[in-house]
């Protein structure tokens, strides 16, 4: 029995019948399955291995059953697989859908075989076309850098760089002469390129399509051609794109990689939207553990399942256990995010971390009494009089990305003003639409207030005091 089967068979004892509402079955369990991501996975065979890669992918191509070939090969010729993950610093933040293929990078080097991680410090100046309806403004040297300061320490959690390769693609392709790439681009069908949907629908809008971009899966193939990668990860997006480096890596004689594409990852308002900073429906890999698990708990119910195959250890078995749980009422939903929740942030900020976060979000939402809760913002009310509810919460505290944001969120009976006596008693006043437009002060004096309690702004699940 592999080590990864003897982890399963005690998630599963923990996971048949015991309370998963109890804090000792979370631990439990937490502390078993997080475990998981620094699991020895050397053990497995070729084929298991390649079963562990397909069962959380979209495609692998040209197959399983070749990826698992190509893993007997390498242990034949006493050499890893080298894989592939590249990622362009277009932005600052990296937020949990980027993490789906990371962490079967992960798996990979767990499995015994050579990651690199390439930044693609030159194609981010191109800006990956995938999915844009319009050219992307050009990004300055500066832009690029101020971007990769924080990439290693984000992924830091599921890439363990002291056995794995931080690449720059400057440092091949800074180097590529222009015969050289001609020679390339010859060789490379247009029709290939114009598969792509975004491209065929943006020339058909009559939209912007410079040469840079159509070019892009070109120029980003010779990222794979310059490791001889085995295998590249990449997001179900990403498709062409890695079909175009098998293509690449065949002109130039090398043999192609073994193409894995991973889903687009929900985003946490679960609307269908996939995970984006520009919609606010993302958890960044440098939020603070309050704010992950947080998140996590707000998801609707549907989002738990995917959620716990992307972005856990968790197994098929052991998720099918608790989805049959929850389904037959024998788990309630809301326990099984507190697991999920815990899960994500043991991941990203260690199992302390994790559990001090659930005992905050219990003290908040559970209890239902705010007065202890030690981590809470605290706005001025002095300071912020004049300012307006909406500005308060979005620009001050954060809590939404727009004033349409705050509104949608007073719709929904999510935004309240609450008073808090001594003894926990919550008076709570809900906050309309209107009020999103007055003046802090407004708003706090239009309800009469008990006498001595603590005042708290409540929006959606976060909460904010409100002193004097």
């Amino acid at each position: 029995m592999s080590r990864l089967s003897e982890s399963v068979t005690r998630a599963m004892q923990i996971l048949d019948g015991s309370d998963l509402a109890a804090d000792y079955t979370v631990a439990r369990l937490l502390e078993e399955t997080y475990s998981r991501r620094s699991l020895d996975l050397t053990d497995l065979s070729p084929e298991e291995q390649a079963a562990l890669v397909e069962g959380r992918a979209i495609n692998v191509i040209p197959s399983a059953s070749k990826l698992a070939e190509k893993i007997t090969a390498a242990q034949a010729e006493g050499r890893k697989l080298v894989v592939k993950y590249g990622i362009d610093p277009t932005s600052p933040d990296v937020h949990l859908g980027h993490s789906v293929p990371i962490i079967i990078a992960n798996r990979f080097q767990r499995m015994g075989h050579h990651v690199v991680f390439i930044i693609g410090d030159v194609t981010a100046k191109i800006g990956d076309p995938s999915g844009r309806t319009s050219d992307r403004p050009p990004l300055t040297d500066a832009d690029i850098a101020a971007n990769l300061s924080g990439y290693q320490k984000q992924v830091t959690p599921f890439i363990d760089f002291e056995r794995a390769d931080l690449r720059f693609n400057g440092e091949w392709l800074n180097k590529v002469s222009l015969p050289e790439l001609v020679e390339i681009l010859a060789r490379v069908p247009v029709s290939m390129t114009l598969q792509r949907e975004d491209f065929r629908n943006r020339l058909a809008a009559g939209d912007g399509l410079s040469v840079a971009e159509f070019v892009y899966s070109v120029v980003m193939a010779l990222d794979s051609v310059a490791i001889t990668a085995d295998v590249e990860l990449g997001g179900v997006d990403q498709l062409l794109n890695l079909q175009m480096c098998r293509k690449v890596m065949e002109i130039r004689e090398q043999t192609p990689e073994v193409v894995i594409t991973t889903p687009l990852i929900e985003g946490t308002d679960g609307n269908g939207s996939k995970m984006s900073k520009s919609k606010g429906n993302y958890v960044g890999l440098s939020s603070t553990p309050d704010d992950i698990y947080g998140r996590l708990m707000s998801i609707p119910d549907h989002l738990i399942e995917p959620y716990l195959k992307q972005l856990t250890e968790w197994t098929d078995e052991e998720i099918a256990v608790v989805t049959a749980r929850i389904a037959d009422g024998t788990a309630h939903p809301m326990a099984v995010k507190r697991i999920l929740a815990g899960e994500v942030t043991a991941t990203l900020h260690g199992l302390k971390a994790a559990e001090a976060a659930r005992a905050e979000f219990t003290a908040r939402f559970s209890k239902r009494s705010f007065g202890d809760t030690q981590n809470l913002p605290t706005i001025s009310l002095q300071e912020h009089a004049e300012t307006l509810l909406g500005t308060l919460i979005n620009q001050v505290l954060g809590f939404a990305t727009s004033n349409s944001a705050v509104r949608r969120v007073a719709q929904q009976n999510g935004l309240r003003l609450i008073a808090e006596t001594g003894d926990g008693e919550q008076h709570s006043a809900p906050l309309s639409e209107a009020d999103v437009q007055q003046a802090l002060l407004t708003v706090v004096t239009k309800d009469d207030v008990p006498e001595g309690a603590s005042l708290y702004l409540k929006v959606g699940r976060k909460v904010a005091r409100l002193a004097d």
